[in-house]
């Protein structure tokens, strides 16, 4: 599912990070369909696992919309990733939404 066009204003500031949490509740939504069919399946282990990707993709939205609802986003605007290093913690493409706010 792609994000349709007109849902964040294009003038608004802190419309990267709205992206940004509508991605990350798009990821929770399959984790959660994949451990739904897991657990049908009897794969416990791998159903543990999606529903934890889950949880870590919706706690990120949350606290994507609670940046924006407090105003604390960067005036810098959204993150580049090819200006940036691919390890975790130095804002590349691994790098968590939480890292970039």
């Amino acid at each position: 599912m792609t994000i349709p066009d007109g849902i964040i204003p294009d003038g608004a500031d802190d419309g990267w990070i709205l992206q940004e949490a509508m991605r990350e509740l798009e990821s929770a939504i399959h984790d959660a369909r994949v451990a739904f069919d897991c657990i049908g399946l009897g794969e416990i282990d791998r159903a543990h696992t999606s529903a934890v990707t889950s949880r870590v993709a919706i706690d990120a939205a949350v606290t994507a919309v609670q940046t924006v609802l407090t105003g604390a986003v960067h005036d810098a605007g959204p993150p580049t990733s090819l200006s940036r290093s691919t390890e975790p913690g130095n804002g590349g493409p691994r790098a968590s939404l939480l890292e970039l706010i």
